[in-house]
């Protein structure tokens, strides 16, 4: 069974693999040199980490096809730690990233993405997708003619070529041609070689030269940890994104081990910290890229074209490259979502606007996510607060009013709770029938606590039956009403 797996894994879909991760490595290059330049750091350590990440990824990931490399997200974390402190502390925070990661994945962490609501994922893809296209507008910018024409044509060779051939990904033949058309022409225009000078040797072992105490940790165990944090939330939810686009599972859990292992092997080959990449993912599996392979050949390639072939690489059009970058946004987007704000609830929909926005403001991937997580938890706790209510009957005979509470008692609907029952009726007897009720959290119990305490101080003796095991549970151990030397506290002495 592991073996029909490794094997499907790796060499089921050869060919598509291997076209893809060529597509990816020539989209990677300008990519990495970008981050590099962000971060502050030489070109070369964006390329080495990118190279890096995905070959280690590649095997120990646990989505296969899913690109993984140095990362704008990752890359604008470590602007204040290379301005005041250098490189090599980078390179010890990278490896503490690494570290930390791998603990997370040991803590089953990647298990908390199933907190993460579809409009929150929907909202992130729609983020992401102008990011991308705003990341474009630079190259877009007070140039000359040739630029725009260059990119339009780009855009018609890939939206056109499968017309006519669906073997060879359009995006690798728009690179081919328009770098070939530039050369021949001679045209003036910008080129992956005016990002920055690529490396001519391979990368080489190295440890960071820092002083190992507590100072040093000190220094570098807050960007660590952001890193490792905003790493394995931009890995995740790639790996959810690739999951619905491939219609495959993926163990969430191996991907945030990988990610830490690929972070340790890329600094101690002199690379930054990084993580997965939605846009590059995105490119691979449209570009036919499913298995291991895909992820493989990329860094491989990757490598390849900088150190050995950068005098070509180098030739290689900017405007290329904005083409596919445009057909990666267009694809990206969620252009459904247009008609779904007018079916969805409100809830839904301001939170996918938000965490859109939140993203699109920040330039930050992990603040939008949060934001729109934190908001649909809110709309959640609301909605089911609104659902508990509470009936009640009285017996004339035995003077008894029997209270019968259906739904969830939590902390937003504790308040209603609580105000369904009449204290001052004078009745004999009051039974609480908690038979289609559940007690989550001590808010919910304190109210109980409040209704049957002051049913008995207005003479009332009262019963409550019917709690489930669990709300039992919590019931015995945090509920006061029972216990005579608590009740004070429960109404504050009075």
């Amino acid at each position: 069974m592991l073996l029909s797996s490794t094997r499907k894994d790796w060499f089921g879909n050869v060919r598509g693999d291997v076209l893809a991760g060529l597509v990816v490595a020539l989209a990677l290059i300008p990519e990495a040199i970008a981050f590099s330049i962000i971060a502050g750091v030489d070109p070369k350590v964006g390329l080495y980490a990118s190279f890096c990440i995905a070959v280690v990824v590649a095997f120990t990931g646990g989505r296969p096809g899913m690109i993984s490399a140095a990362t704008g997200a990752m890359a604008l974390l470590m602007v204040t730690l290379v301005k005041e402190h250098g490189l090599e502390y980078l390179l010890a925070a990278t490896l503490l990233t690494g570290v930390l990661q791998i603990v997370i994945g040991y803590l089953r962490m990647g298990e908390l993405m199933r907190f993460v609501s579809r409009s929150v994922v929907t909202g992130f893809v729609n983020a992401l997708a102008i990011l991308i296209f705003m990341a474009q507008l630079p190259e877009l910018t007070n140039v000359t003619w040739h630029v725009y024409a260059m990119t339009i044509a780009g855009l018609g060779i890939i939206y056109l070529f499968p017309l006519i051939n669906k073997t060879i990904p359009s995006p690798l033949v728009t690179i081919v041609v328009l770098t070939g058309v530039s050369m021949v022409m001679g045209l003036e225009i910008r080129t992956v070689g005016d990002l920055g000078e690529l490396p001519d040797t391979l990368p080489m072992f190295l440890w960071p030269d820092v002083p190992l105490n507590l100072e040093t940790l000190q220094i570098i165990f807050p960007y660590a940890f952001a890193l490792a944090m905003v790493g394995i939330l931009e890995s995740l939810m790639t790996a959810t994104i690739v999951d619905d686009l491939t219609d495959t599972p993926s163990d969430k859990n191996r991907e945030c081990k990988a990610q830490g292992v690929a972070n340790i092997g890329s600094g101690l080959m002199g690379g930054m910290a990084g993580c997965a990449m939605i846009g590059q993912s995105v490119i691979n599996v449209k570009s036919g890229g499913r298995g291991r392979l895909s992820t493989l050949i990329a860094g491989v390639v990757l490598l390849i074209m900088v150190v050995f072939l950068n005098p070509w690489v180098s030739q290689i059009p900017m405007a290329a490259l904005v083409a596919v970058m445009i057909m990666v946004s267009i694809g990206t987007f969620n252009w459904g979502s247009f008609k779904d704000l007018k079916t969805y609830p409100l809830s839904t929909n301001i939170v996918m606007i938000v965490t859109v926005v939140v993203v699109v403001w920040t330039h930050n991937l992990a603040y939008g996510v949060f934001a729109g997580v934190l908001l649909a938890a809110l709309f959640f706790a609301n909605k089911v607060g609104h659902f508990m209510y509470v009936t009640s009957e009285l017996d004339e005979q035995t003077d008894t009013r029997r209270y019968s509470v259906i739904g969830q008692v939590f902390f937003t609907s504790s308040e209603k709770f609580l105000a369904s029952f009449d204290f001052k009726e004078a009745v004999d007897h009051v039974v609480i029938d908690l038979t289609r009720a559940h007690f989550w959290d001590i808010t919910a119990v304190g109210a109980l606590d409040k209704a049957v305490i002051k049913f008995r101080r207005e003479g009332a003796q009262v019963e409550v039956i019917g709690l489930n095991e669990a709300s039992e549970t919590i019931v015995d151990r945090f509920g006061v009403h029972d216990k005579p030397e608590e009740i004070d506290k429960v109404l504050g002495g009075h």
